[in-house]
């Protein structure tokens, strides 16, 4: 796992506020835990956060939400920096690309989606678009891997891909438009290829019971005709 760190100065904003509609919902999110645990919803509100600031989480954020939640500010930076779903620089207006680039991906093709990232967007991870539009980054494994190779932008993974259809996901993103998240290739979710191959077809009415000692009319084991031992 790469360092991470906060941008440099000269990208940070100098100061961040929730709007009315996400302080509201931050509140909300607040009382789903008991009285002195409020930091437990450090992961939700600062996602939101970085919702709200097109993408990515400054130090303003980061300090906002440690107020908003009574914790010193180093914990939330501890949590924004440990894990990847939180991005510490600014990334593409339209799309931030997580490509996974462990081992089952790699073996699947996933080396040929890191190109169209790196074709289309910049040759280099961390770096926005010439547009602004996408940036893209190496994580480790995003946990689809029976549907590899794969990619998850923002909440949604993209998995079974090949070149043509990622970068139809790409077009889709650059349009406006929301690409249908999940498997690229007709499946569904991790179901075979091809649709079932097993229990394809059931029966009209239940199959009836196997022999068993207690069936209407006999007795218990050591009776005899009449029922008596």
């Amino acid at each position: 796992m790469s360092v991470r760190r906060l941008a440099p100065p000269e990208q940070q904003p100098a100061s961040f506020a929730f709007t009315p509609e996400n302080l509201a919902w931050a509140k909300r999110e607040m009382t789903k835990y008991p009285e002195g645990r409020q930091a437990s919803a450090v992961i939700p509100i600062l996602w939101r956060a970085q919702e709200q600031c097109g993408g990515w989480t400054p130090r303003a954020a980061i300090e906002y939400v440690a107020a908003l939640l009574g914790m010193a500010p180093i914990r939330v930076l501890e949590v924004a920096t440990f894990y990847t779903m939180f991005q510490l620089a600014p990334v593409g207006r339209k799309a931030h690309v997580q490509w996974c680039g462990t081992t089952p991906c790699l073996l699947r093709g996933g080396e040929e989606i890191k190109k169209v990232c790196q074709r289309r967007i910049h040759h280099e991870p961390f770096h926005v678009s010439a547009d602004g539009d996408f940036s893209w980054e190496e994580v480790e494994c995003l946990g689809a891997c029976v549907n590899a190779p794969m990619v998850q932008i923002g909440k949604d993974t993209y998995e079974d891909l090949t070149p043509e259809s990622f970068e139809k996901v790409l077009d889709a993103i650059a349009r406006g438009e929301s690409p249908r998240p999940g498997p690229q290739n007709g499946r569904q979710f991790s179901a075979p290829l091809g649709g079932d191959t097993t229990l394809t077809t059931f029966p009209s009415s239940p199959a009836p019971l196997p022999n068993h000692p207690r069936q209407a009319g006999e007795g218990r084991v050591g009776e005899g005709a009449s029922g008596k031992a």
